[in-house]
């Protein structure tokens, strides 16, 4: 009767819980108690409201897009488990509360949906959860949603030197959700995403269980793996194949600038870089260079090669001539010394760099995504190079597909982009004021932008990849989310998969406490009545 009457109380004071920030503190901690015998109240610890004097600085820790610092939508508390216990605690108490909940690993959301809500909500930050478990014997490693790239990558690095994983280039990124929503890098042509890579899962579900692949269900588990985890429930852990790489790979970056016949060369890339071999990753990277009279569009062939400089010159006279690729432009390397080249270290830097979670830039950004099946004619690129110079602090990243991305059926995770795509674009625009005139500013360049390259990239639907989120795409309303106005956005990111995800969504979290402004929302009665 005591534990009935604690949650009846705890549920009665919950309705001022926003207006009382130590209150709510205290009430939750409560709740943490009786929900978990492994609880201890250590809310100096673990919970923090908005009196507490790290409040600001555990918000602010890994929220890589300042853009969002002034934003009103904080969270009522942020938890920070020290303990999968306390992450089961604090879903139960939550839902008992009437709050919501965000779960960030790294902080990079594009859109600051893992640390932003427009209702009370609780942040659970899951930066103490961050183990890598390497196992050599069957080249294998668990590791949690908290670690970051960096974090994963070092620790493989440190018992192999012929053992890699293929996911992204920022080390800062976190592992939850990266992985959930697919995870591309250089090593996909050879091996496929991250959550091709992945083998099993630990999850908490919307009643606070612990499930791990056999206890979920395979549709639980096909879901997690590029479909974006946080839709439903909270991932602590997920289990990778690791992959073979060679004691020495090959790096180069080549510039070109309009004047030297860049153009051209991004034109001829896209008939060829999805055809390269597998062992060959050539990425463009479109940037403005210098300022005033001098500002000029610079086009960086940016490469990571599985073997030698004595196979890769051959290779490239071979499959891209026009580029002129020499010897004395490439570097050769580990592995790991190419994750530190590739994220902007110098690659005789000790690996440890790694390790930081502190970004090598941050400031104010938008960005937006597209896939391309034919190749952009030369006219269009003219007219990208055109825009760039109504812009300071703009990119357009383009990353090749192709080799073992086309061998991967688009039903096999959710993730749908497979064969048939030459390659994805990331548009980006930084700026540095984070004033509303400014932000109004760059928002609408990088929106003209998009609406420019709209006759040259995918259609029916228009693509998208979930980890470059995006709100332009469409969004759901707060408490009534309707699949059919989520589709507006969920086909852009999963095509045919996103039925079968709102499928899953309906068995797991029928009731949708899972839920931001671009989660899945589950199938109405009507649809699946439809379908029998």
């Amino acid at each position: 009767m005591e534990l009935v009457a604690l949650l009846a109380s705890l549920f009665l004071v919950s309705v001022s819980l926003p207006t009382s920030s130590s209150t709510s503190g205290q009430i939750f901690s409560q709740c943490m108690t009786v929900q978990s015998s492994n609880y201890t109240r250590t809310s100096d610890q673990t919970i923090y409201t908005s009196n507490s004097s790290l409040y600001s600085s555990i918000l602010q820790s890994s929220q890589q897009n300042p853009r969002w610092l002034n934003s009103t939508s904080k969270p009522l508390l942020i938890v920070t488990p020290l303990k999968e216990s306390e992450i089961q605690a604090a879903v139960l108490c939550s839902r008992k509360l009437g709050l919501q909940v965000r779960v960030r690993s790294g902080g990079h959301d594009y859109e600051g949906l893992s640390y932003l809500c427009k209702t009370p909500f609780v942040l659970i930050d899951l930066i103490n959860l961050r183990s890598v478990k390497v196992n050599i014997a069957d080249q294998t490693a668990w590791v949690q949603s908290g670690a970051t790239l960096g974090e994963l990558y070092y620790s493989i690095a440190m018992k192999s030197g012929s053992l890699g994983f293929p996911a992204g280039l920022c080390p800062t990124v976190g592992i939850g959700g990266h992985f959930s929503g697919g995870g591309f890098g250089t090593l996909m042509r050879k091996h496929g995403l991250a959550a091709d890579n992945v083998i099993d899962a630990r999850l908490i579900d919307v009643n606070g269980r612990i499930l791990d692949r056999r206890t979920m269900g395979e549709d639980l588990f096909w879901a997690i793996r590029g479909g974006g985890g946080s839709s439903f429930g909270i991932i602590l852990s997920w289990k990778i194949k690791l992959v073979q790489v060679p004691k020495i790979v090959t790096g180069f970056t080549v510039h070109k600038t309009l004047a030297q016949g860049a153009s051209k060369l991004v034109h001829r890339w896209q008939y060829i870089a999805d055809k390269f071999h597998e062992d060959l990753f050539v990425r463009i990277i479109i940037e403005n260079v210098g300022s005033g009279r001098e500002k000029k569009v610079q086009v960086s062939f940016n490469s990571l090669f599985l073997g030698g400089i004595d196979r890769l010159v051959p290779l490239m006279d071979q499959s891209f001539p026009e580029l002129g690729l020499q010897a004395k432009d490439c570097i050769e390397m580990s592995w790991i010394q190419s994750v530190q080249y590739f994220a902007g270290f110098q690659k005789d830097q000790s690996p440890e760099v790694l390790l930081s979670r502190d970004p090598l830039w941050k400031s104010n950004f938008k960005a937006k995504s597209d896939y391309v099946k034919q190749p952009i004619p030369e006219v269009a690129l003219k007219g990208i190079w055109e825009r760039f110079q109504q812009d300071q602090t703009v990119f357009v990243i383009m990353d090749p597909y192709g080799g073992r991305m086309n061998e991967i059926s688009e039903f096999e995770i959710p993730f749908p982009h497979r064969k048939g795509n030459l390659f994805n674009i990331q548009y980006i625009v930084k700026w540095d004021v984070n004033s509303v005139e400014e932000t109004n500013k760059h928002i609408h360049w990088i929106r003209m932008l998009y609406r420019f390259m709209s006759p040259y990239v995918s259609k029916s639907p228009r693509g998208a990849y979930i980890n470059y989120k995006d709100l332009d795409l469409g969004s759901n309303k707060q408490d009534n989310t309707s699949y059919l106005e989520a589709s507006a956005w969920g086909t852009k990111y999963f095509k045919g998969n996103f039925k079968r995800l709102a499928q899953v969504k309906s068995k797991v979290d029928p009731d949708n406490f899972f839920r931001n402004e671009q989660s899945i929302p589950p199938l109405p009665a009507l649809f699946k009545i439809t379908e029998v």
